[in-house]
């Protein structure tokens, strides 16, 4: 498994509409084996609307696709984690 930085930008109009996007992320996810969420954040965006950056680790960026998809979610980019640090 990879991770994987998963960017959807102004992809929710309320905040209702995004908890109701991590509910179908969240059940989606038990569907497959290939795919884990770690972390979300929600971002507020210049037109007030919100999107998100995710923190999943999958088998390929393929599988984050299907994934979403199941999910009816957007994906605006995917970004594979090369490495990580700890800022001192």
């Amino acid at each position: 498994m990879q991770t994987y930085l998963v960017v959807r930008r102004s992809a929710w109009l309320s905040e209702q509409a995004q908890r109701e996007a991590d509910a179908r992320s969240a059940e989606a996810a038990r569907a497959f084996d290939n795919i884990a969420c770690v972390y979300s954040y929600v971002l507020e965006e210049c037109d007030r609307t919100l999107g998100s950056i995710c923190i999943v680790e999958a088998s390929s960026p393929e599988a984050v696709r299907r994934h979403a998809a199941a999910a009816d979610l957007p994906v605006d980019e995917i970004v594979r984690v090369a490495a990580t640090g700890v800022a001192a």
